[in-house]
């Protein structure tokens, strides 16, 4: 594999937590200068809650209790707006956030506790106070910037939607100009900043709308420039539809799994499709992509842009465990979104953005229990984190699948029921790299098997609950 192609090796054994700063945490006697909303008080979409980076620092101990290795931040650099994708300024950390000075203590405190960090780079369009935007508008054709945005007439009107905007912007939103990419100071400019962060440290970039960018060619230069800086640096592009063109070894080292995301939350959420329609649909995902690339899938349940996944399920725990277990014995490497694991609910953007409630009585620690247990469990067998995977049962009738990860000479079975009652199921291994004969363990429960006839039978799989069966020779 040449350099240009080489995966980093730690993303496949790594469990992400998602975090949405201004909503996370407040760092304890923080800046009373500003006037932030009550923590906790209804989101909104331009309200600020006073989450910062400091506040990241003192609940590193939470993060590392629950399991998790690397954190994905969205934006955090100065902008205009609680969500920051609407960028001002590149090479500083938002002064609500804590500043840059704030951003080195979390880097360093995140990286002597053994967890990495990738950031949210929103290279296809900036803040209406870029800089170089704020002087086209005060300068309009004159300005020597004119040409780092689509221009369709001057004067700009930024504000004044009674006015053509004058501009091209994301989803025509007045507050996102566009970026030209073909204009080759603001191609030099974004991959510099992309080369700064990862020379300050950030160990990859998570980068938004990359497929508003229509030039593949841009991002082989991405790559290059943060691969030569750290070629360990992941990168990870937001696809919510096929992710091929993206992924030919020169370009992202993976994307989002929304299409994966999609099948869970209809099969364990909704309950929309039924076991062999969700197994169909899996096998298509766990082929879509050459394995590099399904390796380093960024798997998620849910995150800034959606509904939470639990009120997507109506509010039954059961469905978020179980989907959970899915999602740390599924191939790629799985992100919680900050709160789910303790329950936290909310509907479309801003309520999915709710403050995270650090008041311990009101958490479902049932739930927070099965998360760090099912990301132990992940942690502890190789065949969970790097083993190939392969569907073995689907069942309309007792809504129930299975799957295996065999990895070298560590399988282990996954079997799932997304029904109201216990199951009891035969499972056929045919075609894997496990004999007759040999005992299966398992690990949620104290029950034992033993394979017959290349066939597991007679496994109990609770009501809502699953089976991980670890293989090994009597």
């Amino acid at each position: 594999m040449t350099e240009s192609m080489q995966h980093p090796y730690w993303v496949a054994d790594a469990v992400f937590y998602q975090i949405f700063p201004d909503r996370f945490a407040r760092q304890n006697g923080s800046d009373t200068r500003f006037a932030w909303q009550e923590w906790g008080s209804a989101p909104t979409a331009n309200g600020y809650m006073g989450g910062d980076l400091l506040g990241i620092v003192e609940r590193i101990p939470y993060l590392l209790d629950m399991g998790v290795t690397a954190l994905y931040l969205t934006p955090i650099f100065v902008s205009a707006s609680n969500h920051r994708y609407h960028t001002d300024d590149y090479y500083h950390v938002d002064p609500l956030l804590g500043g840059d000075q704030a951003f080195r203590t979390l880097l360093d405190a995140l990286h002597a506790a053994g967890i990495r960090l990738v950031l949210d780079g929103v290279f296809n369009h900036c803040g209406r106070g870029f800089y170089p935007f704020h002087h086209v508008v005060e300068n309009g054709a004159d300005s020597p910037y004119r040409d780092w945005f689509y221009v369709e007439s001057f004067p700009f009107a930024p504000y004044d939607a009674t006015q053509p905007a004058g501009y091209a912007a994301w989803w025509d939103i007045r507050a996102l100009p566009k970026l030209n990419i073909d204009n080759p100071d603001v191609r030099a400019f974004i991959l510099d900043v992309a080369r700064h962060w990862v020379e300050v440290g950030i160990d990859g970039w998570r980068l938004d709308v990359p497929n508003e960018i229509k030039d593949h060619e841009f991002w082989r230069e991405f790559r290059r420039v943060v691969k030569q800086t750290n070629p360990s640096a992941y990168i990870v592009g937001e696809i919510w539809e096929d992710g091929t063109p993206w992924l030919d070894g020169t370009q992202f080292d993976g994307v989002m799994n929304y299409l994966v995301r999609a099948l869970v939350v209809d099969f364990f959420a909704t309950g929309r499709i039924g076991a062999q329609e969700f197994s169909v649909g899996i096998e298509t995902e766990l082929q879509r992509y050459a394995q590099p690339f399904v390796q380093q899938a960024f798997n998620v349940l849910g995150s800034h842009d959606t509904e939470r996944f639990l009120t997507l399920a109506d509010g039954d725990m059961r469905r978020l465990k179980l989907a959970v277990l899915f999602l740390m014995t599924y191939v790629g490497t799985p992100c919680i979104y900050y709160g789910d694991e303790i329950g936290l609910t909310g509907g479309k953007d801003p309520d999915c953005r709710a403050a995270f409630p650090w008041d311990a009585a009101v958490w479902q620690h049932d739930v927070r229990e099965w998360v760090r247990n099912c990301i132990s469990l992940r942690q502890s067998f190789v065949s969970l984190r790097h083993g190939q995977m392969t569907m073995v049962h689907a069942r309309n009738q007792s809504n129930t699948i299975a799957y295996a990860r065999v990895h070298e000479r560590e399988s282990m079975v996954v079997a799932l029921n997304a029904s109201d009652r216990e199951c009891i199921i035969d499972i056929a291994v045919h075609g894997l790299d496990i004999a007759d004969d040999m005992l299966l363990h398992d690990q949620l429960s104290a029950r034992s098997y033993v394979i017959h006839q290349q066939c597991v039978k007679q496994v109990v799989v609770p009501a809502f609950g699953g089976a991980v069966l670890l293989v090994s020779r009597r």
